[in-house]
């Protein structure tokens, strides 16, 4: 019975804490009585695989197992991962955390600051000295202060004025909870998670009912471009990614805070060293060794090769994924590849693709820690328990960001593939349901952690862990995306590294008030209705060119401007650029132009930017054409 089931992961829940997380339950409990027929055959039977696999290797557990946290010891970790760690210091450098909290929203200067509380308290209970307050950062607290200042600006009445004046504030498109299957909705990336949460906070909030089995049911979702465009993972430069996480960081805390939920993670484990080559092999230690081959691999090659094998020779097998391999065979076939893989004398068709699925798995579960990580693993398996589609896909987004970079890299080649499983659909039996269900358990139990669900819990469990799964495949461009609040604040933190802020104010509320209104200030003198720059091509044409900047003016049109210069100046290329219409505007996707400079490292422009908006908010940046990677190099 699924009661006595012991599997060797666990799947962390978030605890409600707030009225608002009631309606969890009520969501979850519909939600499972729905799903009564919904077949997990699939699901247990992999498990089965994997308990035994796991059960005939004990000795090749090399994943200490999770130890629970002291108290305060995951505030220490928060603050550390959010680039906040000087806060916790007595004597310690405060400029670096001054110019990251100058870029926070109110929700997410909220967030930072119970954390510092709670923190704080754990000290004074175990008589050390206490850690500094936020507010010291800015000034200490003069006498003038009055009491209802004092009152207001406590944690839990700062919280409930943060709370309040959201609710206030004018509601935008974003506040609709209405669901319309079948429908297109729009999902806003302009205005924080947390603040567009915030809004909702006294309006109906509706969980939706959740229609596992069927993904034409799965409601659409469509980023608006603003006049900015459209920003991807991978068109930042690594410099300004490295900032990323740690925002997403801050605003996954601030977002969970206002729906009511406290977001768990795991303690980093220590890791064993291992003597293989590929299997039980660091992510990163993986790509260093490939890397010495092809310097700019970014994902495995060992996952390559089993993923490109699949792809020519699987996708069509009927229960791809689903049906097991053999065991025997699949671990013959490990010791092969360790054996032969970097020689290249594995012979790849003469491999079942059963088998070869099964080494897939296999990869993905072997790998010392989860390919979520060990310490967001029990986040992502608690998205499950946010009632809103829409916000179970903003935690999603933003746990997709936090991220380390071979980790998501290596998830968004797994996920592609997958979806090209579930496009093959009629020949292989194996639709987004039934490829969830096989793939969760492979992504979400790992031998290194603890190894029991909670009892009755196990049903409920593992359709979450299964619908996480399901929204990575299907949602996955979206889930690529960096939100433009959050490029926004990289830009606020490249623009106060170089100024060095210095502020005497009181109270981080004041601080906030200070800079959104400097910042109002600066937007208003950007009426400039039109501006002459210059694009750079220095690897293409040796004169820069020349563009008349209007309200009008996108990325495309200078794209088009710059492939009539090449033919002007008697090149002959017009045959291998490529014009793609899309959406009634035409792209000349030969090419791309990169901002570069100011206050961004280096930024591949979506060709529906409008560059006057770009130029009004980074004038002191750099614009350079480049060949698209993707294509093959004319020159």
């Amino acid at each position: 019975s699924l009661s006595t089931r012991n599997c060797p992961c666990k799947m962390s829940q978030l605890p409600p804490k707030s009225p608002l997380a009631s309606l969890v339950s009520e969501g979850t409990n519909s939600r499972v009585e729905s799903l009564d027929n919904l077949s997990m055959d699939s699901f247990w039977l992999e498990v089965e695989n994997i308990k035994q696999s796991a059960e005939a290797e004990q000795e090749e557990c090399s994943l200490a197992d999770v130890k629970t946290q002291e108290e305060g010891e995951a505030e220490v970790e928060w603050l550390q991962d959010a680039g906040l760690s000087d806060l916790l210091g007595d004597c310690a450098s405060e400029n670096d955390n001054i110019v990251l909290l100058s870029t926070l929203t109110k929700t997410q200067a909220a967030a930072v600051q119970r954390r510092l509380d709670t923190y704080s308290r754990s000290r004074r209970r175990k008589n050390k000295h206490p850690v500094r307050d936020v507010r010291d950062i800015f000034g200490v607290v003069g006498s003038e202060e009055t009491a209802a200042e004092k009152e207001e600006s406590s944690p839990d009445q700062l919280w409930h004025n943060l709370r309040t004046s959201n609710v206030q504030r004018k509601t935008h498109d974003y506040s609709c909870t209405v669901r319309n299957p079948g429908k297109e909705e729009i999902f806003n990336m302009d205005v924080a998670y947390s603040e567009q949460a915030a809004v909702l906070l006294k309006g109906s909030f509706l969980p939706e009912p959740r229609r596992l089995k069927d993904g034409n049911a799965l409601t659409k979702f469509k980023i608006p471009k603003g006049r900015l465009g459209v920003t991807r993972i991978g068109d930042l430069s690594a410099q300004d990614m490295k900032k990323i996480p740690t925002l997403a960081l801050i605003e996954l805390t601030a977002l969970c805070d206002v729906l009511g939920f406290e977001l768990k993670r795991n303690k980093a484990a220590k890791l064993k060293t291992t003597e293989k080559r590929l299997f039980g092999v660091p992510l990163n230690t993986l790509l260093e060794n490939d890397q010495k081959l092809l310097p700019s691999t970014k994902v495995p090659l060992l996952l390559q090769a089993l993923l490109s094998c699949l792809e020519k020779r699987g996708l069509e097998t009927e229960g791809i994924l689903r049906v097991s391999g053999s065991q025997t065979r699949i671990k013959s076939l490990e010791q092969k590849l360790e054996r032969d893989f970097y020689t290249g004398l594995f012979r790849w068709d003469e491999v079942h693709q059963n088998d070869v699925s099964g080494l897939l798995k296999r990869f993905i579960r072997e790998l010392p820690t989860p390919l979520l990580t060990a310490e967001y693993l029990p986040a992502f398996a608690a998205v499950q328990n946010i009632p809103d589609m829409k916000q179970r896909l903003q935690a999603l987004n933003l746990l997709i960001l936090i991220l380390p970079e071979p980790n998501r890299n290596t998830l968004k080649a797994l996920l592609e593939f997958l979806s090209k499983v579930v496009a093959r659909e009629n020949n292989n039996k194996m639709n987004l349901w039934n490829v969830s269900t096989v793939m969760a358990p492979n992504l979400f139990m790992h031998k290194g952690l603890p190894n029991k669900i909670p009892e009755g819990k196990e049903k409920q469990l593992a359709e979450g862990a299964a619908d996480v799964v399901r929204m990575m495949i299907h949602y996955q461009d979206l889930l690529w995306t960096v939100s433009s609040f959050l490029v926004a604040q990289v830009r606020k933190l490249n623009e106060s590294n170089s100024k060095r802020y210095q502020f005497c104010d009181k109270r981080i509320k004041n601080l906030l008030r200070k800079i959104h209104a400097d910042k109002d200030k600066v937007e208003k003198n950007k009426a400039e209705p039109s501006k002459t720059v210059k694009v750079h091509a220095s690897l293409l044409l040796k004169d820069s060119l020349e563009v008349h900047l209007n309200n009008a003016t996108r990325v495309a049109d200078v794209l088009r401007q710059f492939q009539k210069n090449l033919c002007q100046n008697g090149w002959n290329i017009v045959n291998t650029v490529n014009l793609l219409k899309c959406n009634n505007s035409v792209e000349c996707t030969n090419f791309l132009l990169y901002e570069v400079g100011g206050n961004i490292g280096e930024h591949c422009l979506d060709p529906d930017t409008y560059l006057l908006d770009l130029y009004h908010i980074n004038p002191h940046a750099e614009w350079i054409i480049k060949q698209n990677p993707s294509y093959p190099r004319m020159f």
